[in-house]
């Protein structure tokens, strides 16, 4: 809500808008609403209240070293080093460097966008574009003293742009606000689209960043109009990670919370028939990824001693298999095939995609083996990947089955 004042030089960049000093004085209200967003906007980068989650490349977090090569020196911005002995898999898979978006496909990698402000990539149902997130510079207005100063801002835009690069990003969501004649954003993270290529989700406190925090929302893509269904937060922590399961009956998404000085986040199941929502999992889960059947999913688990990955049932949530125990693993994505899981993975201080290869049959899975899908490239942290599979290239899909709701530990079944 406050910014750097328009004709200073230090405009800054990413999501915050800087102080403006004696420029603005917007009352302590608007201070309290400030203090919201930070605290929101750093819960979802994984600093607050995440004990040892820090995703970029500032190390793990956790004061603890990460093996590999601590002063390896990452590739140039508009590089992405395939290491020539990289397994082949199947699809694509989509992820950000540098602010810009990058599509994988084997031993290919190809830039997408240009320009340094793109983030969280996701696949449309189709494959033929892809959505992220675009920080845009524009010039807010908020009274000061009894006269309505101008500053400087980002503002988050959801867009989308063709897989095949063959044409520019257009906009779908504008984060720009204007109410009273006061203008300002409001935070926009983690479009997915559903199945049926109808409705973005997304977390996000529009319309109205002065009555909402981050908290999850739908956006109809043909009607152009917003839903934020009333579920339960954790004031100011709000919600992250949406993940709509194979059929689109199902979202899971986090509630983040604490435990004193920890991070408690929390993956919740919606149901979006009965517009409710229950938790799946006791604290310690979240960016979770279903299985090509929805039967299981692909988690994120928080400790003290960093991330893992972990595979819970997706009926109970109870954890099946611990699938990295090296404290610097995270965001994964499963494959359309269902055989493996790429991930992002901290190695002294630069982010790289890997892939964990199955063997065996579910849920008795065992890891096979862990390889590098790129290396030393610096890929963004806070951006989860995203694959994408062609149907005639899936196995033959199954039935999700009904599954129950109760928890794995802990929680109540009370819309979350």
């Amino acid at each position: 809500m406050t910014g750097t004042p328009a004709s200073s030089s230090d405009s800054g960049r990413g999501f915050g808008a800087r102080s403006a000093g004696r420029w603005l004085a917007p009352g302590l209200a608007i201070v309290g609403l400030l203090i919201v967003a930070l605290v929101t906007i750093s819960l979802l980068n994984g600093d607050i209240p995440f004990v040892g989650t820090s995703k970029g490349g500032t190390g793990n977090g956790t004061g603890n070293g990460t093996g590999g090569d601590n002063t390896a020196t990452p590739a140039p911005s508009n590089v992405v080093i395939v290491p020539p002995e990289v397994i082949t898999f199947t699809g694509s898979i989509v992820y950000a460097k540098a602010g810009n978006i990058w599509v994988q496909t084997g031993k290919v990698a190809k830039q997408l966008t240009t320009g340094g402000d793109d983030s969280m990539p996701s696949w449309s149902p189709d494959g033929t574009s892809v959505y992220f997130i675009r920080t845009v510079d524009g010039i807010g207005h908020w009274p000061a003293s009894g006269i309505l100063r101008d500053y400087n801002m980002t503002i988050p835009n959801v867009m989308r742009v063709p897989a095949d690069g063959s044409a520019a990003p257009v906009r779908i969501i504008n984060g720009r606000v204007t109410k009273n004649g006061r203008t300002w954003h409001s935070w926009i993270r983690e479009p997915v689209v559903s199945p049926d290529g109808r409705t973005l989700a997304m977390v996000s406190d529009r319309p109205d960043p002065s009555q909402s925090d981050v908290v999850l929302q739908f956006y109809d893509l043909t009607t152009k109009k917003s839903k934020v269904p009333p579920l339960g937060e954790t004031p100011p922590l709000g919600h992250q990670d949406p993940t709509w399961r194979p059929d689109g009956k199902v979202l899971l998404y986090v509630r983040n919370g604490r435990d004193g000085p920890k991070g408690a986040p929390v993956i919740v199941r919606y149901d979006v028939a009965k517009g409710k929502g229950a938790p799946l999992t006791g604290p310690g889960y979240l960016e979770p990824s279903f299985s090509p059947d929805g039967r299981f999913i692909a988690v994120t688990k928080t400790s003290t001693f960093g991330n893992d990955l972990a595979i819970l049932d997706a009926g109970n949530g109870r954890e099946l298999l611990r699938v990295t125990n090296d404290g610097a693993s995270w965001a994964p994505v499963w494959s359309p095939t269902g055989d493996s899981i790429a991930f992002l993975h901290l190695s002294g201080q630069i982010v790289d995609l890997k892939l964990v290869r199955l063997e065996g049959d579910a849920p008795n899975w065992t890891v096979k083996d862990i390889t590098d899908l790129t290396e030393v490239s610096g890929l963004d942290g806070e951006s989860r990947p995203g694959w994408f599979v062609p149907a005639d290239q899936r196995p033959v899909a199954t039935p999700t089955p009904v599954v129950s709701t109760a928890p794995s530990s802990g929680g109540s079944a009370a819309a979350q």
